[in-house]
C-alpha cells in the first residue's frame, strides 16, 4: 500500500511515497541538492552533510536530506504540507560552512589530478563554496594504499565519504576496506594492506567523488574535455551491459559504465572497463595468404579471390560466428554459406540449444526479475565469473531476503548459497521432486553453458525447464558469448552442430577463436586479433573490433541492443558486414544490400524483433522433453575471468590480473 505526502519544496507542493528521503523527493521536484556520501545504490551513511536543507517548523538547524523521511515530516500548525527550503539564507552558510571544513586538508593538486575537469567537489566547491579559505595550517597527508594494478590511489584527497567502503561490501561482496581511527586519525584503509579482489572493483573509481581513486592505467593519459564519448554496448559477456567508449584521436583512452536499471545498473565489470589495452595489441590491419606454409601480407583483392576460389570449389563448406560478431555479420555469413550450399554453426562450445525455440536458448525472465526473486536457482553456472554484474544483482536480491541455491561445484559467489549437489543426479532429484508448495513463490532458474556444453546438454535443459514449469519458476539462460542469442535468432546453426563443420574441407571462420579446427581444411579467417584463429589460417581477412564499427548484440535476456562506431579500425582493416559483400560478389553470388542499413532491412524481415531495440520481447514457453541424464558433476563455462576472448589476450593488464588471480589461488594459507 503506498503512502503518498504531500510536500512543499521551494514553494512547489509536490505528492511522493512517504518512504523517500527529502533528496529524493528534492529530485522528483526537479531541485538539486549538493552531496558527496549520498547514492542511491548504496546505503545511507549521511556523514558529508553536504545535502542540508532547511525543514521550516522542524528544530532551528538545518537537516540532513539524505537520511530523513519525508513521512518523518510534521506537517504546518492546520495540516499544512510541511515545507522543506533548498535555497535559503540558512541553507547556503550551512553549506559553504560543510564546504570549507571538507576543504580544510583537501590538496590544492587541480592541475595534476586525474579528476580535474570531472571532480564533484570541484564543481561543488564553485556552485556551493566561499572564495576564499580562514585556513592557515599545514594540511593533512596520508599513505596511499596498493589496491592492487587496476586502481591508484591518493589518500591525500580523500574526503571519507565512504562510498567505496560501502560499494566493496554491500554490491561486489569483499570486505577488504574499511575506516579506521577517529577524528583528524579517520582514514580509508585496506584490511592488513590487501589488494582487492574483486572483478567489480573499477566501479569504486566512478563512485569517488574526489581524485583519491583514479584509473591506474587511464592515470595522466587524456583530460576529459579531449576525449570523443560514444555510447555502445559491452561485449565481454553476455549480459550487454551499456558503455561509454572515450576515444582521443583513434586510440580507445577509457571505458565507463551508462546507466541502464535493466541490465547493468550502473556498474561493469573490471574486464570490459580495462580491456581496452587489448585494442591496441596483436591487431590484424591487412590480409594475409598462406603460401608453403607461411602467411604472407597480401592486397585486399588478391586475398578476395583465393577465399572465393576455395569456397566456389568446396565439397563441403562450412561457416563459424565466433563470439563477439554483430547480428548482421553472423546473418551475412549465414546467407553467403548456406547460399553456396554449406553449413553454419554459432554454438562453438558445442551448447545444446535449440534454435527454434527461444524458451530454450533465452527463457522467460529479464534479469530485472531477479530484483524481486524469493528464489533463485543456479545450475552448472558461475555467474561471479560467466557475468559479474548480473551476480551482483543476485547478490542485491540476496541481500533483500531471496534464498539462491545452487546445483553444481562450490564457489565462492560473494554470498550464502543452499547446496543441492554437484551434478546430474541432484538435478534429476529435484525434478522428481513434488514442487506443487511453489506456487505464487517468485522464482528465477538460470542455468549456464557449462550445464549444456557436453553430451547431455539437452537433456539436462529439458529436465531444467520441465522442472521450472513444474515450479511456476521463470528460466533464464546464461550465455557467455555476446553473439550467440543473436546468431540462434537469425538461425546461425545446423541440425549436427559442430560435427558437420568438422567434417568440412572449407571453414569460414567469423571470428571464433575459442575452437580447435582440426588439420586438412582449408580456413578463411575474418576478425580483428592476431589469435588462435588467425594462427590456423591460410586466409586472413582483417576485420573492425566491437568498439570500432556498428552492430546489433542481444543480450542473454534477449534484449536487441544497438552498439555504436567510436573509432575505426587500424590500417585496412574492414567492417565484418562490408568484407562479407565483399566476397559474395567475388564468388558470383552477390548479397542483395550496398549499405548496413539495407543488410538490416533485410535482418528485419527476417526477424522482427530486432527492430524493437531495448526492449525485451516475451517468448513462448515451450519446454523441452525431459532426456536421459548423465551422471557427471557440472563443470563451469568460464575457465579464467580475464582471458576469454582475443580482445583480452591481446591486453597486457588482463594478463596480469589473470596471473594474479592464479598466485592468490595457489598462495598458501598460514597454518591454523
Amino acid at each position: 500500500m503506498s503512502d503518498t505526502r504531500k510536500i512543499i519544496i521551494d514553494g512547489n507542493e509536490i505528492e511522493v511515497d512517504g518512504a523517500m528521503t527529502l533528496i529524493q523527493a528534492c529530485e522528483e521536484a526537479g531541485v538539486e541538492v549538493p552531496r558527496f556520501c549520498y547514492h542511491e545504490r548504496l546505503s545511507i551513511a549521511g556523514n558529508c552533510r553536504m545535502c542540508l536543507v532547511e525543514v521550516v517548523g522542524g528544530p532551528p538547524k538545518p537537516a540532513a536530506s539524505c537520511a530523513m523521511q519525508v513521512r518523518d515530516l510534521r506537517p504546518g500548525p492546520e495540516g499544512q504540507p510541511p515545507v522543506v527550503k533548498t535555497n535559503s539564507p540558512m541553507v547556503k552558510k550551512a553549506r559553504e560552512g560543510v564546504m570549507e571544513f571538507l576543504l580544510i586538508n583537501h590538496p590544492l593538486d587541480c592541475p595534476i589530478c586525474d579528476q580535474g575537469g570531472e571532480c564533484d567537489l570541484q564543481d561543488q566547491a564553485m556552485a556551493y563554496g566561499v572564495d576564499f579559505s580562514r585556513y592557515r595550517e599545514p594540511k593533512r597527508a596520508t599513505e596511499d594504499l596498493d589496491l592492487g594494478p587496476l586502481v591508484e590511489t591518493h589518500m591525500t584527497r580523500c574526503i571519507s565519504c565512504t562510498r567505496c567502503v560501502r560499494f566493496t561490501t554491500e554490491v561486489a561482496g569483499i570486505h577488504q576496506m574499511g575506516q579506521t581511527g577517529r577524528g583528524e586519525d579517520a582514514e580509508i584503509t585496506s584490511y592488513l594492506n590487501e589488494t582487492l579482489n574483486s572483478n567489480m572493483q573499477g566501479n569504486i573509481i566512478d563512485l569517488c567523488p574526489v581524485g583519491a581513486l583514479v584509473s591506474k592505467p587511464y592515470a595522466f593519459t587524456a583530460r576529459p574535455w579531449e576525449l570523443t564519448k560514444t555510447e555502445t554496448i559491452d561485449v565481454m559477456d553476455a549480459l550487454g551491459s551499456n558503455i561509454r567508449v572515450d576515444t582521443k584521436g583513434r586510440e580507445v583512452m577509457r571505458i565507463l559504465p551508462r546507466n541502464h536499471d535493466g541490465v547493468n545498473e550502473e556498474w561493469i565489470s573490471d574486464k570490459t572497463r580495462f580491456v581496452w589495452d587489448g585494442l591496441r595489441r596483436q591487431r590484424l590491419d591487412r590480409p594475409y595468404v598462406r603460401e608453403n606454409g607461411k602467411l604472407r601480407p597480401a592486397t585486399w583483392p588478391e586475398a578476395l579471390s583465393v577465399a572465393a576460389d576455395k569456397i566456389k570449389g568446396a565439397s563441403k563448406l562450412a561457416g563459424l560466428v565466433g563470439d563477439l560478431a554483430p547480428v548482421e555479420a553472423a546473418y551475412a555469413l549465414k546467407q553467403l554459406v548456406e547460399g553456396q550450399g554449406g553449413v553454419v554453426e554459432s554454438r562453438t562450445d558445442g551448447a545444446k540449444l535449440p534454435a527454434d525455440n527461444r524458451s530454450a536458448y533465452v527463457g522467460t525472465a529479464a534479469v530485472e526479475d531477479i530484483d524481486d526473486a524469493q528464489m533463485i536457482l543456479l545450475i552448472g553456472t558461475n555467474p561471479r565469473e560467466e557475468a559479474p554484474v548480473l551476480n551482483a544483482r543476485i547478490r542485491k536480491a540476496w541481500a533483500a531476503g531471496a534464498k539462491v541455491a545452487r546445483i553444481g561445484t562450490p564457489v565462492d559467489l560473494s554470498y550464502d548459497v543452499i547446496e543441492l549437489g554437484t551434478g546430474r543426479a541432484a538435478l534429476a532429484e529435484l525434478a522428481k521432486m513434488d514442487h506443487s508448495d511453489k506456487d505464487g513463490v517468485r522464482g528465477v532458474m538460470i542455468v549456464g553453458q557449462g550445464a549444456l556444453n557436453e553430451a547431455d546438454g539437452a537433456a539436462v535443459l529439458g529436465t531444467a525447464m520441465q522442472t521450472a514449469a513444474a515450479g511456476s519458476s521463470k528460466f533464464m539462460v546464461l550465455h557467455t558469448a555476446a553473439s550467440r542469442v543473436g546468431a540462434l535468432d537469425v538461425g546461425a546453426v545446423n541440425d549436427r552442430g559442430m560435427e558437420a563443420v568438422q567434417e568440412a574441407d572449407v571453414i569460414y571462420n567469423l571470428g571464433a577463436d575459442e575452437v580447435e579446427i582440426g588439420e586438412g581444411a582449408f580456413v578463411i579467417y575474418q576478425g580483428s586479433h592476431g589469435d588462435r584463429g588467425a594462427h590456423r589460417a591460410d586466409v586472413i581477412l582483417p576485420a573492425a573490433a566491437y568498439t570500432e564499427e556498428n552492430g546489433l548484440f542481444v543480450n542473454t535476456e534477449g534484449r536487441p541492443q544497438l552498439a555504436l562506431r567510436a573509432g575505426f579500425a587500424p590500417g585496412e582493416a574492414k567492417e565484418n558486414w562490408a568484407i562479407l559483400r565483399a566476397l559474395s560478389a567475388e564468388i558470383g553470388a552477390q548479397q542483395p544490400w550496398d549499405s548496413l542499413a539495407q543488410l538490416r532491412t533485410a535482418l528485419i524481415k527476417d526477424v522482427p524483433h530486432l527492430a524493437n531495440i531495448d526492449e525485451v520481447p516475451e517468448n513462448d514457453w515451450r519446454p523441452l522433453e525431459a532426456g536421459k541424464l548423465g551422471d557427471a558433476d557440472f563443470r563451469y563455462a568460464v575457465k579464467d575471468f580475464y582471458l576469454t576472448n582475443p580482445v583480452a589476450r591481446a591486453s597486457e593488464l588482463m594478463a596480469e590480473l589473470s596471473r594474479g588471480m592464479k598466485d592468490r589461488a595457489n598462495a598458501p594459507m598460514a597454518a591454523e
